[in-house]
């Protein structure tokens, strides 16, 4: 059974930073395209960063620069960090994995998917 489990977030100032995690368990996450996504109230759910079993990476305009994303294989768990958060960044974020996919930005294709922690940036 595939469970994802998020952590690491909280509610920070403008200009703060957070690292969220992803702990998975039932996927080998070196074989397993893996991203973070985020939904804020009224919005849909949007692609912030991927990275393919190969390394390659994929970030969303809004975030390059201020968030990076990576993975332990050998803890089988995906980061984010987040730098320089603005009150725009607040959302509830996911982790997801499939193991073969097309457009890594786009939630649908995605298989499994984490709980979702919060994140909440204030001014």
């Amino acid at each position: 059974q595939v469970q994802l489990v998020e952590s690491g977030g909280g509610s920070v100032q403008a200009g703060g930073s957070l690292r969220l995690s992803c702990a998975a368990s039932g996927v080998t996450i070196r074989n397993y395209y893996m991203g973070w996504f985020r939904q804020a109230p009224g919005k849909q759910r949007e692609g912030v960063a991927t990275i393919a079993g190969t390394g390659r990476l994929w970030y969303a305009d809004s975030v390059k620069g201020r968030f990076t994303i990576s993975k332990d294989n050998a803890k089988n768990t995906l980061y984010l960090q987040m730098n320089s958060l603005k009150p725009d960044d607040t959302a509830m974020y996911y982790c997801a994995a499939d193991p073969s996919l097309w457009a890594v930005y786009r939630a649908s294709e995605y298989r499994y998917w984490g709980q979702g922690t919060q994140v909440t940036v204030s001014s």
